[in-house]
């Protein structure tokens, strides 16, 4: 089984660039996206109806931003569109929990915390709701698939530049604490996995041409409860996929 998780940076943007003929040759089960950036209401028909994808969406309040969606071939059992924790989490369109039979799947799209403080408090009680959501799931016997552009680059091996960027959010050190606590937890980051020692990157600054030069950020994960991580066969990033500022990246699972 193939899932594929890409924040497409706007899904009618990504469609002019040959988002369909990618998506038939990439052939993933489950496909996650983020910063889709479009009301339902506003999608062309090849979006909202793409054989043999069941395709979800949830949408924040304020048009043209943010917004998550999943295509799948197994229809989903159940969808929950958002924590439900506090409304301020879930009115922008960031959370997408799709129930199969053998496992869930949340597709989150983070928030970017780098707008001023007030936005980098958000980000982080953001991140303290998705844990505790994650972890009453766990608590349910459940076994996760948490997927997204998660905002945070968790250790220097994950970013080109380090020490210019310690004092930006995306690296400061309580957004990367939140990942060790995260991880502590019992979620696994697939990628760091099975390539403990690979320096690759899922996002590029496009005002700079960084990703001519490869100075990038891993800012997009795979992580998977412990209970689920003897199916996961392999985790990577297709920095080959142009389209986006970010590039997809990709679990392999075995049942």
């Amino acid at each position: 089984m193939k899932l594929i998780s890409w924040n497409v940076n706007g899904i009618r943007a990504i469609l002019k660039k040959g988002f369909l003929d990618w998506l038939k040759a990439a052939e993933p089960d489950i496909l996650c996206l983020q910063e889709t950036k479009a009301h339902y209401d506003v999608l062309p028909p090849e979006l909202k109806v793409c054989d043999p994808y069941t395709i979800s969406y949830c949408s924040g309040i304020k048009k043209g931003y943010s917004g998550v969606s999943t295509w799948s071939l197994e229809k989903a059992r159940d969808i929950n569109y958002g924590f439900g924790l506090e409304r301020r989490f879930d009115e922008e369109g960031r959370i997408l929990h799709t129930v199969y039979e053998k496992f869930d799947l949340i597709n989150i799209y983070f928030p970017n915390g780098n707008k001023d403080a007030e936005r980098l408090q958000y980000k982080m009680d953001f991140y303290d709701a998705c844990l505790t959501y994650c972890n009453d799931l766990i608590s349910q016997d459940k076994k996760l698939v948490i997927c997204g552009d998660v905002n945070t680059c968790h250790n220097e091996i994950d970013l080109a530049r380090p020490k210019e960027n310690s004092k930006v959010s995306g690296f400061l050190p309580i957004e990367r604490a939140w990942v060790d606590k995260f991880i502590s937890e019992g979620y696994v980051d697939t990628f760091r996995h099975f390539h403990p020692e690979e320096a690759k990157y899922s996002w590029w600054s496009m005002r700079t041409a960084a990703r001519e030069r490869n100075i990038g950020w891993r800012l997009d994960y795979f992580f998977v409860s412990e209970n689920l991580l003897d199916k996961v066969t392999d985790s990577t990033i297709d920095n080959e996929t142009i389209g986006s500022d970010h590039c997809p990246v990709v679990l392999e699972m075995e049942f």
